[in-house]
């Protein structure tokens, strides 16, 4: 991982949330914000630890999972570039609920508390921007929970790929080539799958003409057929 300094006043007029700040309010939030490097694999907080502000990943891929009391792990969200998380926690002063773990080479910015507090008694288009960040994470909890619900693991795992589908380029006839943004075995767990039960359910959907999957290259073959797929 390069070691170069990135420019953080820069950086957070980039991203969504910082936006509209001005660049004395931009200057201010920078100063309160360190950058954090991780390797893959590393650890960046644990269960139970205490938060002191934010983070913002800047490149590279998070996950928050926690683990069973039979020692299995649940991902509960894979986080990437431009994504924050740990408001929730920050603002109840609560310790993380999650592990957060770095699954690649990742920078992260933490925000510190103080400033994020200050700004949103100044600005509240910064509160509203908030609130909206993690008002769309929570939908697609309710979401995640809807799907495990009532779905099956089969259809779990084609709305997954259609998912993917929606950022990448579509070919003639609905095709579409994806590539899986971490191991299978993480996705099992973020879908609330076994390996070999997302292995199995890959498999059926090749044999069935609807997917080509090579390690994490993924070709759907039209993708109108597969979301009709049960």
């Amino acid at each position: 991982m390069s070691n170069d300094k990135i420019d953080i006043p820069g950086l957070l007029s980039r991203m969504p949330l910082f936006s509209a700040l001005s660049p004395e309010d931009l200057a201010h939030m920078a100063a309160a914000s360190r950058e954090k490097r991780l390797q893959k694999g590393e650890r960046l907080f644990q269960r139970g630890e205490h938060p002191k502000g934010f983070f913002l990943v800047v490149w590279g891929q998070i996950k928050l999972a926690f683990t069973s009391a039979q020692g299995n792990e649940k991902v509960v969200e894979i986080l990437g570039p431009l994504q924050s998380f740990g408001e929730a926690v920050m603002f109840l002063d609560q310790p993380y609920p999650v592990l957060g773990e770095a699954l690649s080479d990742t920078l992260l910015l933490h925000i510190g508390a103080g400033a994020v507090f200050d700004q949103i008694e100044q600005d509240p288009r910064f509160a509203r921007k908030l609130l909206a960040g993690m008002s769309i994470r929570l939908h697609s909890m309710v979401r995640d929970v809807e799907s495990y619900a009532l779905r099956s693991s089969t259809q779990r795992v084609i709305g997954y790929l259609l998912q993917l589908a929606e950022s990448a380029p579509c070919a003639p006839g609905g095709r579409h080539e994806v590539e899986l943004p971490t191991s299978k075995q993480v996705i099992a767990s973020r879908l609330s799958l076994t390996p070999e039960t997302l292995s199995r359910i890959f498999h059926e959907l090749s044999e069935a003409g609807l997917i080509s999957v090579q390690g994490k290259h993924i070709v759907i073959h039209d993708a109108a057929k597969l979301a009709l797929h049960d």
